[in-house]
């Protein structure tokens, strides 16, 4: 497994998404995540992505389960500050004290004693950064998390954050039909040396090809919340996808595999997380590191998935008043 550069933390070029064995992405499969898991760590992708709000601690928990006596294997990067409630609200914290109180649990719920990267996963802004990172700091320095990052920031908030500690990654959505990072985000990123980790790297399932309509999701699925999967906006994201599909059929691939290489080619800087619950779409997913595409294919592709291009918010309007903080 080749590996990439986080900051100082060295991890594979490819992670695991473990946040659709929770929540959001139909049913849950415990089983058969686990055995996801496993496979991964068999695979080399030893980097396995997690949060506290997915499943309400129910992913973290289904992680420790799958790491118990393979610890030693992972990288594990957890996230805290994204309060998910039995009653659908939400909210965010970012308070010192909250901070402390939220590794602890995350610590017991993944049955281990240390936390390698370590994500602010949105900004509280009632409180200022330097408060949250400072709790961060003390957690490093008493040996309980190795790396600290944060999640959905904006380019001033990072320079700060920075300045209170290192950070090893910014973790943000970027894929082909989400670019919003290319114009600050990520020249902020590499001016500091941080890495980025880049979540639902396949639009959350959309570039697959495999989502030709709304109704193909269940009724649970929470893609059905958001602008991008609205009848009238797949209809028009679904022709971007035909571009995928003819470069895949170029090179004989899936039009998944062409969404991670061009990602991938991005900069050796930028390690993605595309998740999973079945095995046939991780070893899928890891085979698309063996796929090179040529410059003009890259170029190809970049004309067609412009920035701004694809129709709708990538969240709900409630989402997208917590990024880019």
């Amino acid at each position: 497994m080749r590996t990439r550069l986080l900051g100082a933390l060295e991890v594979p070029a490819l992670g695991l998404g473990c946040m659709g064995m929770s929540v959001a992405y139909g049913e849950r499969d415990e089983s058969g995540s686990i055995e996801t898991i496993h496979r991964a760590l068999d695979l080399g992708v030893t980097f396995i992505d997690t949060a506290d709000a997915y499943g309400r601690g129910h992913n973290e928990e289904l992680v420790g389960r799958a790491l118990k006596g393979r610890r030693g294997e992972a990288i594990i990067a957890t996230k805290f500050g994204n309060i998910r409630t039995p009653d659908g609200k939400s909210d965010v914290r970012g308070e010192p004290e909250y901070v402390i109180e939220a590794c602890e649990r995350s610590l017991a719920r993944l049955g281990t004693d240390v936390i390698d990267l370590y994500y602010v996963h949105r900004i509280d802004p009632k409180v200022p950064i330097e408060d949250t990172m400072g709790a961060m700091t003390r957690l490093v320095e008493a040996g309980k998390v190795r790396h600290i990052g944060v999640s959905e920031a904006a380019p001033a908030t990072i320079r700060r954050a920075h300045v209170v500690h290192p950070l090893a990654a910014i973790q943000t959505e970027y894929s082909l039909w989400t670019r919003d990072v290319e114009h600050e985000v990520l020249p902020t990123c590499r001016e500091l040396d941080i890495g980025f980790v880049a979540y639902s790297p396949l639009g959350r399932g959309f570039l697959s090809g495999t989502i030709p309509r709304r109704d193909s999701l269940i009724e649970t699925d929470r893609r059905r919340d958001h602008p991008r999967y609205s009848e009238e906006n797949i209809a028009s994201n679904t022709r971007l996808v035909e571009a995928l599909r003819a470069m895949a059929s170029e090179v004989g691939s899936t039009p998944a595999q062409v969404a991670l290489a061009w990602l991938l080619s991005r900069g050796s800087d930028i390690v993605p997380i595309p998740g999973t619950k079945k095995t046939k779409w991780l070893q899928e997913n890891v085979a698309a590191l063996d796929l090179a595409l040529s410059d003009e294919q890259i170029d190809r592709l970049g004309d067609v998935f412009l920035p701004g291009v694809t129709a709708g918010d990538r969240y709900p309007p409630g989402g997208m008043k917590r990024v880019m903080i």
